[in-house]
């Protein structure tokens, strides 16, 4: 008999999606329940999952299922408490970033107050009532611990001692790249002239755009052959460096019309990967990753990465690929350092030569099959 597994995902951004439906398409002999919550109202999603779904009218969590698997952001502990039938089932709690390593908005900074606290008190709570606890990098686990034993040693009293031996347990399993990479590759654009950039981010201020204007400032100024392609996901509010960058580009293309670039969130997943195939680089200026998806599916289009030195990236990319990651006083030197790279990545494509390549290979769900289910089948035993 097929076995039945409930997927929750409390706050279904596009990465969490990602990573539901590729798993599901990886094993379809078991039988899939997922539940999802929209990608808005972080703070109220975060602390009031358990009351949608455990109040709400969701009759499939009422089915018979043989095991759950839950986003870091459910709040189990609570859940499992309005719903007693789901305390019987062995967990998967997987996470796809802790907000004990989240970077503060300049909102947080002006105003004083941590918005990520109750997250991060989710996350625990959901991970020590979990039968496994799954990261999708070790820099996402680390980061995690020590956010844990820092919060405890703030805690006033009657604290449980081997809480943070219980998490070091954890162990680590990447989002698989979604089934539709390994398609044939686009055909490329060949202008061997100029260098094209895809910068494919969340419009938000964990991705770096103050250091991403300075370089395009920086290429502008120098009338560089780089074209700049600024995609990725975008919101109601994004930082001013956005309305800037697309002046700027805009402006730059008019005056030298081989430089029109995209610019915007590309809706179709087609087209999208279609843009990446026709780039020569990718660019990362992110404040944090913690596995850097977009970087990766770049990479399997035949994009060349090029990414802080910090965060997760020195895991799978090696000195080639990274440069100096921006920090108090040192943006420059991040900013130089991408510039020089970019320009000698620009002559060898001038001269014909290919740029170095990464191969993801590793990511791909062929990879990683067989890795999540021995974990499914290790707790089933």
């Amino acid at each position: 008999m097929a076995k039945n597994i409930l997927l929750l995902s409390a706050y279904d951004a596009l990465s969490h999606r990602l990573w539901r439906q590729t798993l599901a398409s990886l094993f379809p002999e078991f039988h899939w329940t997922q539940l999802a919550l929209p990608a808005r109202h972080f703070s109220w999603r975060v602390r009031g999952n358990s009351l949608s779904w455990g109040a709400g009218q969701f009759p499939e969590l009422n089915a018979r299922h043989d095991l759950l698997i839950a986003t870091s952001l459910v709040d189990l502990a609570s859940l499992r408490g309005l719903r007693p039938a789901l305390a019987e089932l062995p967990s998967v709690v997987y996470f796809h970033e802790n907000q004990f390593a989240y970077p503060r908005s300049r909102e947080q900074d002006r105003r004083g107050y941590d918005t990520g606290l109750d997250a991060a008190l989710v996350s625990l709570y959901t991970a020590l009532c979990a039968d496994r606890v799954v990261f999708n990098s070790e820099h996402n686990r680390r980061t995690c611990l020590a956010g844990v034993q820092q919060l405890l040693a703030r805690l006033p009293d009657q604290v449980p001692a081997g809480i943070p031996e219980r998490l070091a347990l954890a162990r680590v399993l990447p989002v698989p790249l979604a089934m539709d990479l390994v398609a044939p590759e686009p055909e490329r654009r060949r202008e061997r002239g100029v260098l094209d950039v895809v910068w494919n981010h969340r419009w938000e201020y964990d991705k770096g755009p103050e250091l991403l204007l300075q370089i395009v400032e920086a290429v502008l100024d120098r009338q560089l052959p780089i074209r700049f392609h600024i995609l990725g996901q975008q919101f109601r509010q994004q930082p001013e460096e956005f309305a800037i960058l697309q002046s700027l580009l805009g402006a730059a293309a008019r005056k030298r019309p081989e430089l029109q670039s995209q610019i915007g969130y590309i809706a179709d997943r087609r087209d999208y990967l279609r843009q990446l195939a026709n780039c020569d680089v990718v660019l990362s200026t992110s404040r944090h990753d913690f596995q850097g998806l977009a970087v990766l599916e770049a990479c399997a289009l035949g994009c060349t990465p090029l990414c802080p030195d910090s965060l997760v990236y020195p895991e799978y990319l090696d000195s080639r690929f990274l440069y100096p990651a921006a920090g108090p006083g040192s943006e420059r030197l991040s900013r130089d350092s991408v510039l020089q790279r970019l320009q000698e990545w620009q002559q060898l494509k001038a001269g014909g030569s290919h740029l170095p390549e990464f191969n993801p290979q590793c990511f791909t769900g062929a990879a990683l099959k067989e890795n999540y289910l021995a974990l499914f089948k290790e707790i089933w035993k």
